[in-house]
């Protein structure tokens, strides 16, 4: 049986459970990560603060797979590990949650945003420079109900973790991926084994999607290319169609926001070519 580890918020529970329904029985193996323990801005944290705990446990032999939200691992990836499986992709679109549940357009004129994405943060006030933006931290859970109680006029959030907690979302409160691209990995989840581990990788790969994983392949090239941060308010979407991978991105900075659309033989090919487009904006 593999011991699969995980953080232990409902919602890493959840997609742990989704990841691995493929390979069988396994046992869930909750680790705390840095993220979890520390109420500080995520900005102030650096990064991978929610996967080096995951990854230590995997070379130290705790567990045998760690699984993680894609977007919160590092673009360097570690020699001694690997991402055996992505599984196809959930809609990697975001969505904005108020009150009265009705969406950007409904939301009031001034009203505070909750989010902790510097890349949300820029889009929706490009979106909307009337709206102010403020740090939220905590689960999805409690992010909603400072919602309810009136504490922010709406919280941003990714409609993949939405669906995998079984939480409704009405279309009105999905932002479009024009108005507000996704991180590169949104929606994607990423099981991680140790390199070593042959027979494990074996397993894994059962659960692996070719589309997802070229797809999101060229999203974190992209931003490695342009920096490699989280920090920077990139949001991209790539698909593979017809053989090649197509890929969107935009670049919010002070003097607005900056697209880029490119194709690929190969996911490597399509993030060269938007971030030539992209590079002279990136430290704007």
């Amino acid at each position: 049986m593999l011991r699969v580890g995980t953080r232990g918020s409902r919602l890493a529970l959840a997609q742990a459970a989704l990841a691995t329904r493929s390979l069988g029985e396994v046992e869930l193996v909750v680790i705390r990560t840095r993220g979890d323990e520390s109420a500080a801005p995520l900005s102030e944290l650096g990064e991978g603060i929610f996967v080096r705990a995951l990854e230590d446990a995997l070379r130290q032999g705790e567990v045998d797979v760690a699984v993680h939200s894609l977007k919160d691992l590092p673009t360097e990836e570690p020699a001694d590990l690997v991402l055996a499986a992505i599984p196809c992709r959930e809609d990697p679109r975001d969505v904005l949650i108020t009150r009265g549940r009705s969406g950007l357009a409904g939301l009031p004129d001034g009203a505070t945003v909750g989010t902790s994405s510097v890349r949300r943060d820029a889009f929706v006030r490009a979106a909307r420079p009337d709206v102010r933006t403020r740090t939220i931290r905590g689960n999805v859970d409690t992010r909603l109900a400072k919602v309810e109680r009136g504490e922010y006029g709406g919280v941003m959030l990714a409609l993949a973790g939405l669906r995998r907690l079984g939480i409704t979302v009405g279309e009105i409160e999905v932002l479009a991926l024009d108005v507000c691209p996704p991180a590169p990995g949104q929606g994607a989840l990423a099981i991680q084994c140790r390199a070593s581990d042959r027979a494990t990788r074996t397993v894994l790969a059962h659960a692996d999607d070719a589309s997802t994983r070229e797809a999101v392949t060229a999203e974190r090239a992209l931003l490695h290319m342009l920096g490699g941060s989280c920090e920077i308010p990139l949001g991209t979407y790539a698909r593979v169609e017809a053989g090649e991978v197509m890929l969107d991105a935009a670049l919010a900075t002070s003097s607005g926001v900056h697209r880029a659309h490119t194709t690929g033989r190969t996911a490597a090919e399509a993030a060269e070519r938007a971030a030539r487009a992209l590079r002279m904006f990136a430290h704007a």
